[in-house]
């Protein structure tokens, strides 16, 4: 008999809100959900450039959960909106020990998907101590092979069409560094040019996001209010090589040792392909390895909404 998949939590509102000031110009907006004294978790989200949605916090029984979720730096709510200034790899872990910090918690789980995955690596190889555990979806190491696949050849052989709608905008001799490229019009003194980047820089990452083709994902990456951000800060940090040294987070996963980890993988993830999280397997077994097999990258799809649930499910003691 196959088990029933779990789905998220019901809906629910947070007990808290507000903004806390991390210097440098920058505001993070915060929310706190569950119930105050509970497990503590923190939620990292994608991008780099993504935000918060009001799903993302039904992945943890409120009863349970303690759960702070943020939006990075110029990210959804916080401000200033798409700045690129002062936002880095480094300082966001730095926001996150504030939050902790500002929280009063001793340690929390880190709970990340692709950008959020790499950043949840960073942070706890940076305090180890302060990560009770790790719930990792859709691996992402930031290694040049990993950059190539999404934005070289990789991922463009498997999404062809939309590979050249992404690429239509840029001419040819321009397409050897096609993140260049697009950075260059994302940050251009023309709001029509940056709009019109934003907006095929994101519906790319819309295409390679799913299994199945999700239109109401893609049409939300019409709004300039996610693309724009999103756009601007993800080539940032592609053209920078996410602040991290090439193999930095395997090198040092040694740095893991003790703290229990769940790793959530889509067999079929155009956007982070498995062999990121196998890699991250490889170097620290105790994490353990959950393969699903008809699914792709993104959190909303039902097999990872299943093992993301099971996970803080199972981190919180809870059976069945």
């Amino acid at each position: 008999m196959t088990e029933t998949r779990r789905t998220l939590y019901p809906a629910i509102e947070p007990y808290e809100t507000g903004m806390l000031d991390v210097g440098e110009g920058h505001s993070l907006y915060y929310e706190r959900v569950g119930t105050p004294g509970a497990k503590p978790a923190v939620f990292l989200h994608g991008g780099p450039g993504g935000g918060m949605a009001p799903d993302h916090r039904r992945q943890w029984d409120p009863e349970l959960y303690d759960v702070l979720l943020f939006d990075q730096r110029g990210c959804g709510k916080s401000q200033p909106f798409a700045e690129i200034k002062y936002n880095d790899t480094w300082r966001i872990v730095e926001d996150i020990e504030r939050l902790r910090d500002m929280c009063g918690h001793e340690k929390w789980q880190a709970f990340g998907g692709s950008w959020g995955s790499t950043l949840a690596l960073a942070y706890a190889q940076k305090y180890p101590e302060r990560v009770s555990e790790l719930v990792l979806r859709g691996v992402f190491l930031a290694r040049q092979q990993e950059k190539s696949w999404l934005y070289g050849y990789g991922a463009s052989e498997i999404m062809a069409e939309q590979w050249d709608q992404f690429t239509g905008i840029i001419p040819e001799a321009e397409r050897g560094d096609l993140v260049r490229a697009y950075y260059e019009r994302l940050t251009s003194d023309s709001e029509t040019t940056r709009l019109e980047a934003a907006r095929e820089w994101s519906l790319w990452e819309g295409h390679v996001a799913t299994l199945l083709p999700n239109e109401e994902l893609l049409d939300s990456f019409g709004d300039p209010a996610k693309a724009v951000p999103f756009a601007r800060i993800c080539a940032k940090f592609f053209l920078e090589n996410f602040f991290l040294e090439e193999n930095e987070l395997l090198n040092n996963v040694d740095k893991l040792a003790g703290i229990p980890g769940i790793i959530v993988q889509g067999r079929h993830d155009i956007c982070t392909p498995p062999g990121a999280a196998w890699a991250l397997k490889k170097a620290w077994p105790e994490a353990e390895f959950w393969i699903v097999h008809d699914a792709g990258h993104s959190a909303g799809e039902s097999g990872i909404i299943d093992g993301l649930v099971r996970a803080t499910d199972s981190l919180a003691g809870k059976e069945g």
